[in-house]
């Protein structure tokens, strides 16, 4: 016998979640007709739509005879359900066509003479508005109106919203003095509005014709705040929205209204991009139309000619900036700032169509459709990129007002319900697995809009030079080098040759880059300098192209093409390294092998027994040498180092080199001299103390043991010298031994014997001062360890140092300020001998060790913030005091390696040309706008650095 099945199971199979209360709910109201029951179960949430209908049929049962399109608004909108159960009346507009907006707005508020005279005039206002909301979501859940319809007529009914809410204002203040525009801005303004959103206005006044324009401002102010009021008042009917004025000039700082010549006078002198790229938008929508659409046609001559003002390119790198910041900061389920949202798209749209639009009036458009339409008509972008574009935009817009329509509250969040995700899903039709396919619709059209604005800028400049087979219009030359010059690119006719050279051709090696390239010009234009990113890239790509791995490796990983690109648009320095041995790409890799001085050391050895000629070994150390300060230069740039991690990894790497270049340097004079000498390497200066730069040479002392010949170890610190000078393209490491007693006038090499009577006899302070720094780093390890204890007694001298001695040092500090600074530099932005810079901190530090070491251990050490720490530990130096000295250590550090790292070469000054120390800044992380910042922050740190060493270091 077959089984009979039962209502709640049928209801359920018809996609009702809780069918027990739905059979409840329908036995209720008496069911509900064949047909009507069917489109029920079609909606977005039938159980939503039925609890919502039987409320609606207690009050009016005519309702159980509406059509399928009020089933379907009440399947999505809980809150729309809400205003029927309150205005059963309103079922009337289903079946009704409706009228002007403005008109019914105007009438629900009584306006006479544009002053509202209902004394129910918000609660009308709201009832009326929504009323309209409710008949137009049924058109757009039906399918009757497109979205770009339903985004017009939103952003009309706003504009009638805001006109009858002036009429409110007018009743309430009796404003008569003043002509009043509301000009709409964002997406009110480029009709394209959400369900809810915070409409965007800008006021613009003047007085009525004989009127005082004080008074005319005064009376306009009050106009709009009570505008502003009647649209966010809380009624018993609920508000409608914010009305944000927060786009006008100075922001929220500034006038809520002024007059169109203030706000021209603004405009033309302080304006920011970000200003008129909102001005893309402003339409008159509500009070003087005449006063409103002359603001707008005053105003857009400066829009359009934004792109050749001074900071363009600074401007639009920041305004980036933080539209990859909101991306980073928000997630993934972020409809409009999280990754491959809506503000990605938007505002790639803009900047493009403030950089093309100057010379194309096409391109005037305030609404994103229109404007996506008319750049992929004129090749600014691909009309394939385009179309895909356009349908993530709109099918991300329609995820937004499904979530706006279910509370009417602003929302841009996907949610995580299950309930609600299904709501979804069903709501675009898709009732087998609604959760799942939404959720994948949704993420795949999120990440095709990541994807497409990735390359949206670039993807154009290839088809513009490099000869493409693509039929579609493409960008002219002077277009390419307008939008290449507004990215950054300070030479884009020198970019335009760079990327033809790279992307021409029908070889896989050009496909591939045709793939890479528009992802890498982006990259490149978010480092200080993109020219010098692509120009090394080019070079790169030249000596490794026909390598297999080369290109596989880039567009597969995409972490080590985006570390590439932002290690060519750094750093000369490390481009430098990488040109001369381009294999070394590799090491980008998140998987290559991070090694430190043990690896270091092993290697070098196995190199230096491996080659029988010292200079064929040393060759091959200074490979390793140059390998790893490309990938120290990277894990720096890439903030993955500190300045003091950088100095120790620069310096161990130092002393390795050393060592193998010594071992192979004691072989080859022994196989002349037969009996190799006991030989070490003192280590002195920043070598010693750990602090290595990327410039450092290494100060050194040779010491050799007693009973060896002179002469042979004299040759092996000659040929140690001549090893590491070679001419090779690997990076030098010159010895400098001129810490040495009689300093050039000396012998390069003594015995240990040799340094103790000079050092009884003649020693000097600033000896013992240098001394400080004095660490074994090669050869015989007992014989380093005996020269080092042996300098302790001079170093730490028992009982501090004596007074005289003291005074000395002070002395000399400050003949060296006088003296030592070159001639024109500014005492102030010297890092090394300026005012609180380097030279300043490390005597601090050293005049203490000089006078407690003998005390206080801790002291001991040839490491400057070492020392500083130990001794604000032993009680000599107060802990602020200590944070002020080795925080401006560690800027100028920072700021001396940032010189080495961009330009390439050595430099202590902050660079007084403003392009140079653009740079600094940027790789020190400031913005590109923040290179004042960066000077003023080091003016400041080193200001309060040189107070604590004034009283510190030459105070009592």
């Amino acid at each position: 016998m077959p089984r009979i099945e039962s209502t709640a199971a049928r209801l359920a199979k018809l996609g009702f979640a809780d069918a027990a209360r739905a059979e409840r709910l329908l036995a209720e109201i008496g069911g509900l007709p064949g047909p009507v029951m069917e489109t029920l179960t079609e909606v977005a949430d039938p159980d939503l739509a039925l609890t919502s209908l039987t409320r609606i049929a207690e009050r009016a049962p005519e309702a159980a005879d509406i059509d399928g399109r009020l089933l379907r608004v009440l399947g999505v909108s809980a809150a729309l359900g809400e205003h029927l159960v309150r205005h059963p009346d309103d079922l009337g507009r289903l079946a009704r066509p409706h009228g002007n907006a403005r008109d019914e707005l105007l009438e629900a508020v009584g306006a006479r003479d544009g002053r509202a005279t209902e004394p129910q005039a918000l609660a009308r206002l709201r009832v009326a508005y929504r009323g309209r909301l409710l008949a137009l979501a049924a058109r757009d859940l039906s399918g009757e109106a497109t979205f770009a319809e339903v985004t017009a007529e939103l952003s009309d009914l706003a504009a009638a919203a805001l006109e009858a809410s002036l009429a409110i204002g007018r009743a309430e203040t009796g404003a008569d003095a003043v002509r009043l525009a509301v000009v709409g801005m964002g997406k009110c303004g480029a009709r394209e509005l959400n369900y809810i959103s915070d409409v965007d206005v800008i006021f613009v006044a003047e007085p009525v014709e004989g009127a005082d324009e004080v008074e005319a401002l005064r009376q306009g102010t009050r106009l709009a705040q009570a505008m502003m009021r009647a649209c966010s008042a809380v009624t018993a009917e609920g508000a409608l929205w914010e009305v944000d004025a927060g786009l006008r000039p100075e922001g929220n700082a500034g006038p809520l209204v002024r007059t169109l010549a203030s706000h021209l006078a603004y405009y033309r002198r302080w304006a920011k991009t970000w200003e008129f790229q909102a001005l893309l938008k402003a339409r008159p929508v509500a009070g003087d139309l005449e006063l409103g659409a002359a603001y707008v046609e005053e105003t857009s001559e400066l829009v359009w000619s934004a792109a050749t003002r001074e900071n363009f390119v600074e401007d639009v790198q920041a305004m980036r900036r933080r539209v990859e910041e909101h991306v980073k900061r928000e997630g993934e389920r972020q409809l409009k700032l999280g990754p491959g949202g809506l503000r990605d798209i938007e505002f790639a749209v803009q900047l493009l169509q403030l950089v093309h639009g100057r010379l194309d009036p096409l391109l005037r458009r305030r609404g994103t459709l229109p404007a996506l339409n008319a750049l992929s008509r004129g090749g600014y972008i691909g009309r394939d990129d385009a179309k895909a574009l356009a349908e993530a935009y709109t099918y991300l817009r329609r995820i937004e007002h499904l979530l706006q329509l279910h509370r009417l509250r602003r929302t841009h969040l996907v949610p995580e319900g299950e309930a609600d995700l299904r709501r979804l899903g069903r709501a675009f039709g898709q009732y087998t697995d609604p959760v799942g396919e939404f959720t994948r619709r949704w993420r795949q059209h999120a990440r095709e809009a990541r994807r497409l604005h990735e390359k949206l800028f670039y993807r154009p400049l290839l088809q513009a030079v490099a000869r493409l087979p693509e039929s579609e219009d493409r960008l002219s030359p002077t277009a390419a080098a307008a939008r290449l010059r507004a990215l950054g690119y300070e030479d884009p006719q020198g970019a335009l040759r760079h990327i033809a050279a790279l992307a021409t051709g029908v070889t896989r090696r050009a496909a591939i880059q045709r793939t890479l390239l528009p992802v890498m010009l982006g990259w490149f234009a978010d480092t200080p300098d993109p020219d010098a990113g692509l120009l090394g890239f080019r070079q790169v790509s030249d000596k490794l192209g026909t390598t297999p791995w080369y290109l596989r490796l880039l567009r597969d990983d995409t972490a080590v093409a985006e570390r590439m690109a932002h290690v060519l648009g750094s750093s000369r320095y490390a481009t430098g390294l990488l040109l001369h041995a381009p294999e070394a790409v590799a090491l980008l890799g998140s998987g290559a092998e991070r090694r430190g001085p043990s690896e270091w050391a092993a290697e070098a050895a196995a190199a230096v027994n491996r080659h029988e000629e010292a200079e064929s070994a040393v060759a091959a150390v200074r490979s390793l040498r140059r390998r790893e300060l490309f990938r120290t230069a990277v894990a720096d740039l890439g903030g993955e180092l500190d300045i003091e991690q950088v100095g120790v990894t620069l310096s161990d790497l130092n002393d390795v080199t050393l060592q193998a270049a010594l071992d192979a340097a004691i072989a080859k004079v022994c196989l002349e001299r037969h009996r190799p000498p006991r030989f070490a390497v003192i280590a002195m200066g920043r070598l010693g103390g750990m602090e290595c730069s990327y410039a450092s040479d290494a100060d050194v002392m040779f010491v050799h043991a007693e009973g060896d010949e002179s002469e042979a170890a004299f040759a092996v610190a000659n040929e140690l010298r001549r090893l590491l000078a070679l001419p090779a393209p690997d990076p030098p490491l010159l010895i400098d031994p001129d810490l040495r007693p009689e300093g050039r006038q000396g012998p390069l090499v003594r015995t240990l014997a040799s340094y103790r009577a000079y050092y009884a006899r003649w020693s000097s302070p600033w000896e013992s001062q240098a001394l400080l720094r004095a660490r074994f780093c090669a050869g015989d390890a007992a014989l380093g360890a005996h020269f080092v204890a042996m300098v302790d007694e001079l170093r730490y001298p028992k009982g501090g140092l004596p007074e005289t001695s003291v005074r000395e040092i002070r002395r000399l500090k400050a003949r060296m300020e006088a003296e030592r600074l070159p001639r024109g530099a500014d005492p102030a932005l010297h890092t090394k001998l300026g005012r609180g810079g380097l030279s300043d901190v490390e005597w601090v530090a050293q005049l203490l060790q000089l006078r407690h070491a003998a005390e206080h251990e801790g002291l001991r050490t040839t490491r400057t913030l070492q020392t500083l720490r130990a001794a604000v530990a032993a009680g000599l130096l107060d802990a602020a005091d200590e944070a002020v000295l080795a925080e401006a250590w560690r800027f100028a550090s920072r700021i001396r390696d940032a010189i080495m790292l961009v330009k390439g070469r050595a430099g202590d000054m902050v660079p007084a040309d403003g392009r140079e120390r653009r740079l600094i800044a940027r790789t020190l992380g400031y913005p590109p706008d923040g290179s004042e910042d960066f000077l003023d922050d080091y003016r400041r740190v080193t200001r309060r650095a040189r107070q604590v060493v004034e009283r510190v270091f030459y105070g009592d």
